[in-house]
């Protein structure tokens, strides 16, 4: 045979895996194909082919491969038990830009399913390079390892503790201030994915010099980054009290208040989940964000979304009206009880129906005065029909219940109290009658003198009273 004919033969064995390698890549975009792949046996098949002697083919087969283990943790797992991820990591310090942001990619996919691939990631010693891949010259390869190491750290503390122990926080930290849109949101969501488990962790983010950077970038014009941004602060202030107050000298009011308004449904949720993470630690930070209009915004932000996107604006306004009276005077000043009265109606779920019941008892269990805000909404009924309906969950008729009660002790408002009188079971109609007694017997014994004829019109007016509910007399003895 010619020279010509034998490199043919190796001309054309190469050819042969470039084209199988490239079609395995674009059948696993495929959910219907990846059971036929698996079958098939394309694990052990693109494992040598990471080590090809031609870069294209090595890049391929990694992409190839990330694909079919970002599918379920099945392949997944036959990757870590096929020996691939030792071969990664030391093919991702080696080679170029291509073939590590490929690498990167698999180690990602792999990752994300739990925090047992999690760890053997971190077992084969995949954090360090990746680690030096965020100090890359390509953008491509930053943002590749900053996903990879996010989805590693989101998992539990031990594991975003050995993110931050391979020293990825200070380089996460220069990757949002890169000029690149992309690198910047998968930055700030790996700091959200460390900050998030423990005070330490949030703390070390901080430390970093996170926060000021991150405040800097509420207001861009991306979408996709602002709620990022968002969600890292919220992970860092809900925490403690020090981290809050962190975040809120990076001036981040009345900044953030915009984003409430903003068009995205997502930024609009983690702008109320920043603002509610806030509140919750301590009356001066609620009223902080009072003053700078914070309740009203975030009111008007639950009035024009609907589901999930509400729940935090809910519980942000719960959390200021749990403080004081005169926070939860602030929330009803600003119309909180008829918006948390719609939700309490509209919305399908029940943990957002809790989560406004419980909002409305925390409004309504502090005076007479805020007891009558809530009850005038002719929200009492609507609580007394999801705490007795069968088909309310468990954790709704507890805050159905508790907010009820919360509000009765402390409602002297008689013609919102009179439908409990028909309706109520026993164990909430005796605060209703108790109400009753505290309103109507002082005024009765006023005009009471030892006359018998007036003392029979006491008693007169003592059985109208129980008439309602069917002369229980039990109840209020």
């Amino acid at each position: 045979m010619s020279q010509r004919q034998v490199l043919q033969v190796f001309e054309q064995y190469q050819k042969a895996r470039t084209q199988f390698v490239q079609m395995v890549a674009e059948l696993a975009t495929r959910p219907q194909n990846i059971e036929t792949l698996q079958n098939a046996g394309v694990m052990s098949l693109l494992r040598p082919l990471l080590l090809d002697v031609v870069p294209t083919i090595q890049q391929t087969a990694a992409l190839a491969l990330g694909r079919l283990a970002n599918y379920n943790d099945d392949l997944a797992e036959a990757v870590v038990k096929g020996d691939i991820l030792p071969q990664l990591v030391y093919s991702l310090a080696e080679q170029n830009r291509f073939y590590k942001k490929a690498a990167a990619f698999v180690l990602r996919a792999v990752g994300k399913h739990s925090p047992q691939l999690a760890q053997a990631i971190v077992d084969c010693g995949a954090l360090d390079t990746l680690v030096i891949c965020l100090e890359d010259f390509d953008p491509g390869v930053k943002e590749a390892a900053a996903w990879a190491l996010g989805y590693i750290a989101r998992h539990n503390a031990e594991l975003s503790q050995a993110v931050v122990d391979a020293g990825a926080v200070p380089l996460l930290v220069l990757c949002i201030q890169e000029p690149e849109i992309a690198l910047k949101r998968i930055a700030a969501s790996a700091l959200s994915d460390i900050s998030k488990h423990s005070p330490e962790l949030a703390q070390t983010v901080v430390d970093a010099g996170a926060i000021a950077h991150l405040a800097q970038m509420i207001l861009n014009p991306d979408s996709k980054l602002k709620r990022q941004v968002l969600s890292a602060l919220s992970q860092i202030a809900k925490h403690s009290v020090d981290l809050a107050e962190m975040v809120v000298e990076a001036e981040i009011f009345p900044v953030v208040l915009t984003c409430l308004k903003d068009k995205d449904e997502y930024v609009k949720k983690n702008a109320s989940t920043l603002i509610r993470e806030i509140a919750k630690h301590t009356p001066e930070l609620s009223q902080l964000i009072v003053n700078a209009g914070g309740v009203a915004a975030v009111i008007d932000c639950i009035g024009s979304c609907k589901g999930n996107i509400r729940l935090p604006g809910i519980m942000m306004l719960g959390y200021v009206a749990a403080h004081s009276e005169n926070l939860a005077m602030a929330v009803i000043i600003s119309k909180g009880v008829p918006q948390l009265s719609v939700c309490l109606s509209e919305e399908p779920e029940d943990h957002i129906k809790a989560a406004a019941a419980w909002a409305l008892g925390q409004i309504g269990r502090h005076t007479p005065e805020h007891a009558r805000a809530v009850a005038v909404t002719n929200t009492l009924p609507v609580l007394l029909s999801l705490y007795m309906s069968t088909e309310s969950s468990e954790d709704l008729q507890v805050k159905s219940k508790k907010a009820i009660k919360s509000i009765l002790q402390k409602c002297t408002y008689l013609p919102a109290l009179e439908p409990f009188l028909y309706d109520a079971p026993p164990n909430i109609l005796k605060h209703v009658v108790g109400q009753f007694s505290k309103v109507l017997f002082p005024w009765i014994f006023r005009y009471t003198s030892a006359e018998s004829g007036q003392l029979s019109t006491t008693y007169s007016l003592s059985k109208v009273l129980f008439s309602y509910s069917n002369s229980q007399w039990s109840i209020y003895e």
